[in-house]
């Protein structure tokens, strides 16, 4: 075995079991990387420099296929259910072994690399990597030790990543052949049968919504985040088709993470280096930030170039809906480093509303915060997904379900605490449709979404007159500069009134229904945040 590269001092790949590889490159150049993956046939140079790869098999995560080992540490602790799957400890290890055994004679890519911005709550990372471009997008997607920090890394958790292991349900455990599994008493994530690169990012995030949540009294959030002129952070939740990336995306705002952040007693932190965008349909007109952070050194995936050239077709989803692009947090011209702002002073919840219930902006209270926190409420509508003909309802709790190893009531209740000591203004705020359900109304302009947006964190919104929506108890202002106070409230925005009502009633028992999964382990004032609209057989 030859170990190569920038390799911190006393450490060997001998020592994580995997002695009998051939030849192992520790912490390489993106340069090296990308020549490495073009060398191997993996992928090629578009016109930008970016490098472009096809994740093969799969071009998602799988989340019927993400397990936590059960063992004494998270038998009481770990939310337990169809988000987060059993796997035993005894199977973790032999699953371990098998594919130790099947990284033998292979040449290895070793990453050290760390999460959180703020030092008080970092855990260092190493990644090994059976594909080199692996390798750079966990060089991408997380932070960067200097090379002086590398010569005494030493990692806390460990991620082996194998692309070409497939599991044996019947020997291993698996529900087939891919696995992603999270085991945190020995602190190993094993991902094996499947080459997304999303699994290597969405495992730390999974880590680190324990460990900070259970452990630290953080908040972790899947969400974007900026900072004021003035030093002021808001923070933006939503999920796909809300606009969330757009709309934190501000020239007049830096950028300090579009994805995965903490909350801590006296800061708001980055968990990466770098950001995961989604590129279908990208342009320099609708997302330039974006757009030009396309060049050497990023990794595209699963993306098709138009015919006879290297040049990105971005609207060609032959391949998938779900293309992406990595690419390290520097490629943003007004981005924060570090990656770390003040507690926030505005929240905003993002939702589509394809039903056109909800107002362009709501003032939450506690309990409704912590409510609507907990529902994780949009709707998609068709073009968003193959599939979608019509309005289709989507609830993620605390805006990403998947990812929660505790009981979403422990996120929401740590954001109702902190909303409190701090003073924080929460907003739901509907990007979706007004004056009537999708195929009748309109969707709401981005302009006067980015007014009212504006509106609050200027504090105008502050002494706005405010009027309430029936069902929902959303309070929302009655005039605002840039928007037609006509649309501010929804049920006379539409021509038909009684329709209003009855697709208000929907949704509302909509709500209560998806609602009835978290009752038991939620407060009697969160539980009185719900809509007044009683569900009917």
């Amino acid at each position: 075995m030859t170990e190569l590269g920038l390799k911190p001092k006393d450490q060997s790949v001998a020592q994580l079991g995997l002695g009998n590889a051939m030849e192992v490159y520790w912490n390489l150049h993106p340069a090296e990387l990308v020549e490495e993956s073009i060398v191997q046939g993996h992928g090629i140079l578009s016109d930008t420099g970016a490098l472009a790869i096809d994740t093969g098999e799969f071009t998602g995560r799988s989340p019927k296929d993400k397990f936590v080992v059960y063992d004494e540490n998270t038998k009481d602790s770990v939310w337990w259910g169809d988000i987060n799957n059993r796997f035993e400890s005894d199977k973790f290890d032999v699953l371990h072994h098998r594919m130790l055994a099947y990284l033998s004679g292979k040449n290895l890519y070793v990453r050290d690399s760390y999460a959180c911005a703020d030092p008080a709550y970092r855990i260092n990372i190493r990644v090994v990597n059976e594909y080199p471009w692996s390798n750079l997008f966990a060089y991408n997607l997380f932070l960067r030790p200097t090379q002086k920090e590398l010569e005494t890394f030493k990692h806390e958790w460990l991620i082996i990543n194998a692309p070409g292991f497939n599991a044996d349900p019947k020997i291993d455990g698996t529900r087939q052949h891919n696995f992603a599994i999270l085991n945190f008493t020995k602190k190993i994530i094993l991902i094996g049968g499947t080459a997304y690169t999303g699994e290597i990012k969405k495992g730390i995030f999974a880590v680190l919504n324990y460990i900070l949540a259970h452990e630290k009294g953080v908040l972790p959030m899947h969400c974007s985040a900026n900072i004021g002129k003035e030093g002021d952070t808001a923070i933006f939740f939503g999920l796909s088709g809300t606009g969330k990336t757009t709309l934190s995306a501000d020239p007049n705002r830096k950028l300090i993470g579009d994805d995965e952040h903490g909350w801590s007693d006296n800061s708001v932190f980055n968990f990466e280096g770098g950001c995961y965008a989604k590129c279908v349909n990208l342009s320099a007109e609708k997302e330039p930030q974006i757009f030009n952070a396309v060049k050497f050194g990023a990794l595209l995936e699963n993306i098709n170039f138009k015919e006879g050239t290297v040049t990105v077709d971005y609207d060609d989803i032959e391949k998938t809906e779900n293309t992406r692009v990595s690419y390290p947090s520097s490629y943003i011209e007004n981005s924060v480093d570090p990656a770390v702002g003040n507690v926030p002073k505005n929240i905003f919840f993002l939702t589509c509303d394809a039903f056109g219930v909800l107002p362009p902006i709501s003032k939450l209270t506690t309990e409704q915060a912590m409510y609507h926190f907990i529902s994780g409420y949009t709707a998609k509508v068709a073009g968003t997904e193959m599939g979608i003909t019509e309005p289709t309802l989507t609830f993620s709790a605390c805006f990403g379900k998947v990812f929660l190893p505790l009981h979403p009531a422990k996120y929401a209740t740590l954001l109702g605490e902190k909303m409190k000591k701090n003073k924080v203004n929460v907003w739901l705020l509907n990007t979706g449709w007004v004056g009537g359900k999708y195929g009748v109304g309109n969707r709401i302009k981005l302009s006067y979404t980015r007014a009212l947006i504006d509106a609050a964190l200027t504090g105008k919104l502050d002494t706005a007159e405010y009027g309430e929506i029936p069902y929902f108890k959303l309070r929302f202002p009655k005039a605002c500069e840039g928007v037609p106070s006509d649309i501010l409230e929804p049920k006379n925005a539409w021509k038909d009134k009684t329709d209003y009502d009855k697709t208000a009633q929907n949704l509302a028992a909509s709500f209560i229904k998806n609602f009835e999964q978290y009752a038991s382990g939620t407060s009697a004032d969160i539980l009185a945040a719900a809509p007044l609209v009683a569900v009917t057989a």
